[in-house]
């Protein structure tokens, strides 16, 4: 894999957060570090929004102001552009509707 597909972070924390996303979560920092050990959540989302036009809303809670992300309501997943290394998430999508 070359290393621009990873977007400086692990695949793994690339496929976590786009599995929880398309799968109703709201994650926060908090939870990728509990679940994959990750700190690079707000780049993810950057990327996923700004290069792949996902509509994730960012909500900030508490007193910290942690930032908690969604998939805005009513998205059409199937519509949805993967990363490469979330694109099995992609196909299973497919897959799913056969």
């Amino acid at each position: 894999m070359a290393s621009s597909d990873c977007w400086y972070s692990s695949p793994t924390q690339v496929f976590w957060t786009c599995d929880a996303l398309i799968r109703g979560r709201i994650i926060s920092t908090k939870s990728e570090i509990r679940a994959v050990k990750g700190w690079r959540l707000a780049a993810i989302v950057h990327r996923l929004k700004d290069d792949y036009g996902w509509p994730i809303l960012t909500d900030y809670r508490g007193p910290e102001n942690v930032a908690h992300y969604r998939l805005e309501s009513g998205t059409d997943i199937s519509r949805l552009r993967f990363p490469p290394s979330a694109k099995s998430l992609a196909d299973g999508l497919k897959g799913g509707a056969a």
